[in-house]
């Protein structure tokens, strides 16, 4: 091991001239894994909520009203696949949480299971929203008028393409810390 006039290896150097770095990355990563595990906890909310408020609710025998709909597949498929990606979004968030957050961690380990949890997240908004339009589609199906279907389903879908749009840089960014 070589060592400077201090006597100091490199990776002694790094860490003495990096702390604060150090300190200000454990305090971001944290944060943002905290706030992160804290959406995708209320989308599970919602969506396991949602399964249980089936679209055009149920005959007087409990079975859904619209359960021949390919909509309510849709729906169902949607909501389920939301739920999945939001609790594992959770579990993605909270393993970080109990990461040690050693220098090391950030190189790979840390910056992954933010990207996966996020991606994870990504998907669970995204099938929520999905699941949202499918429902929608259920109860306006039988709408005559065009123009208010159109609007109907832009509004559907609004939420979904300005979230793709928005974290699209966060993408980019750990596509680039990865590789």
């Amino acid at each position: 091991m070589h060592c400077n006039n201090k006597g100091k290896t490199a990776d002694e150097l790094f860490q003495d001239t990096h702390a604060g770095l150090l300190e200000l990355a454990q305090k971001w990563i944290k944060e943002t894994s905290q706030s992160g595990s804290a959406v995708s906890v209320l989308v599970a909310t919602v969506v396991f909520a949602a399964a249980y408020t089936v679209p055009g609710g149920n005959d007087a025998s409990g079975r859904p009203n619209f359960i021949d709909s390919p909509f309510f597949v849709l729906f169902t498929i949607m909501d389920v696949v939301s739920l999945a990606c939001s609790l594992t979004s959770v579990v993605m968030f909270l393993s970080i949480l109990s990461s040690p957050f050693e220098y090391e961690n950030f190189r790979t380990s840390l910056p992954r299971k933010l990207m996966i949890g996020f991606t994870l997240l990504f998907f669970s908004v995204t099938t929520t929203m999905l699941s949202f339009a499918a429902t929608i589609f259920l109860l306006l199906h039988f709408q005559k008028k065009a123009w208010t279907k159109t609007l109907i389903y832009t509004a559907a879908f609004l939420p979904v393409s300005m979230f793709a749009l928005m974290q699209f840089p966060l993408y980019a960014a750990f596509n680039n810390l990865l590789h």
